[in-house]
């Protein structure tokens, strides 16, 4: 087998996240994207050390459980879905084995609790924020707007007909882009660091129907032509006002962005029109949400995940409660109404001071947000916890953070993972210092994609029995 060598072969599973693996001439081969029971006709792109990575070239038959037919129009095209052609049952199935499959290669005795997977309560429309690119989908091509295309750093698909975002979101995306498209401006190149239009951030409110909208671009004016910045985006702001959406419009901004990276983050916001905020609900709690600052992007589920949370950390009456990587405060809050006192530390200072808006809009007086590194953080905190909830970025946790956190010796850790991979690392670490996994449960947060959120609760094992 070598590189460039193309075989056929029938895909036999998919590991996390979207590691389709078939065997040829008895050896594995690792597919991106590809689906169990997929037969493909596929292209050697790396061989080494006996490890082998193809590349998809043609479908050649379907799997028995796909449904083509009825998945979003831009799947296969679009980078952001896996999943779009299996029944929602399957892809339940397929996550289930996954997080079992890592989680018993890690956990040392196999006597945990395994809940299996809560399905998310909408399959489809579940997104509460996208951030859309702004690029062409081939070179010196028209303005396209949408996602990356599959496979590819730069090439982006305009996205009209998305399946996993309200249609408020579509009818946004197509009404910037015809816009921008009319006044011939140009996108941010990333290679040359040139243009102007970076990406249209939306965000929508489930239960509430507020919708924010965020536009980020360079400050390179010159891209403009002859009409100035102003004139541009206060028709562009009049036009998204005067669509026809279901939801209602709680605020139009403008993000300058000037970093290199192709991230969305803010040197500068401006409001355009109404407020730089807007309000969602979860069991029964109000929060306000600013453009930048983390949320459970599927409301509803989260609304599973949090109450999944609140049955692994049980009994909290008059206990302390740290809540590290806590984002705007979601789970601090859930738990201070029965707690003593929660603390909550994370390093994203917008994040925090929503955090405390939003613990005063819900009249919680026993929740306190720090802001900061929780590597550095931690050391500083007066209070001692008696249990650990923890969310804590894909990547997982810091290594000596991870230490710092197991050095309280609380009797319960709960876990949160958006990365199963991460989390098994991590957990690999906290078995070796005395924790046992006792409870796992999967929440499906994001349907029709490879990602998947992991609820663990661990237990102190050098504290049983005092």
């Amino acid at each position: 087998m070598r590189k460039g060598d193309i075989y056929e072969g029938i895909v036999e599973k998919i590991e996390f996240p979207n590691k389709g693996i078939l065997h040829i001439d008895g050896e594995r081969v690792v597919i991106k994207n590809a689906i169990p029971g997929q037969k493909i006709q596929c292209v050697i792109t790396k061989r080494r050390k006996g490890k082998s990575e193809a590349r998809t070239l043609e479908i050649l038959e379907h799997s028995p459980a796909e449904r083509p037919e009825e998945a979003c129009p831009h799947f296969g095209i679009c980078g952001g879905c896996i999943y779009q052609s299996l029944p929602y049952e399957e892809q339940l199935k397929i996550k289930k084995e996954q997080v079992k499959s890592l989680l018993d290669s890690v956990v040392e005795d196999g006597t945990y609790e395994f809940q299996g997977i809560k399905a998310s309560p909408n399959s489809s429309g579940y997104r509460n924020k996208m951030e859309f690119s702004f690029g062409d989908e081939v070179k010196d091509g028209p303005l396209a707007l949408g996602m990356h295309k599959r496979g590819s750093f730069y090439d982006i698909v305009t996205t009209p007909e998305c399946r996993i975002v309200h249609p408020d979101f579509c009818r946004i995306l197509v009404a910037t882009k015809e816009y921008f498209e009319e006044l011939g401006i140009t996108f941010y190149k990333k290679l040359q660091h040139q243009g102007y239009l970076r990406h249209l951030l939306v965000r929508r409110a489930v239960k509430t129907g507020e919708i924010l909208v965020d536009l980020v671009t360079s400050t390179q004016r010159e891209y403009l032509g002859e009409r100035t910045e102003e004139e541009a985006l206060s028709k562009w702001t009049e036009k998204l006002a005067g669509l026809p959406l279901d939801g209602r419009l709680a605020g139009i901004l403008h993000t300058e962005n000037d970093s290199l990276a192709d991230v969305v983050q803010s040197d500068a916001t401006h409001i355009l029109y109404g407020q730089d905020y807007f309000y969602e609900e979860l069991l029964g709690l109000r929060f306000r949400i600013s453009p930048f600052s983390f949320f459970q992007t599927n409301s509803l589920g989260a609304e599973i995940l949090y109450d999944t949370v609140r049955g692994f950390v049980g009994d909290t009456k008059d206990r302390v409660v740290f809540d590290l990587y806590s984002g705007t405060g979601t789970i601090a809050q859930i738990l201070a109404s029965v707690a003593k006192k929660v603390v909550g530390v994370e390093i994203v200072e917008e994040a925090v001071r929503s955090a405390k808006v939003n613990a005063e809009l819900n009249g919680l007086e026993n929740c306190e947000f720090l802001a900061g590194d929780v590597l550095k953080v931690i050391d500083e905190l007066q209070d001692k916890p008696d249990l650990i909830v923890v969310d804590p970025p894909r990547d997982g946790i810091h290594p000596k953070a991870l230490g710092k956190i197991i050095d309280f010796g609380v009797d319960r850790i709960v876990y949160i993972s958006c990365k199963p991979t991460s989390l098994v690392r991590d957990l690999a670490v906290l078995q070796d210092r005395g924790y046992r996994v006792e409870k796992v449960c999967g929440v499906d947060m994001f349907p029709g994609t490879g990602n998947v959120e992991v609820v663990i609760m661990m237990r102190n094992c050098g504290l049983e029995g005092k």
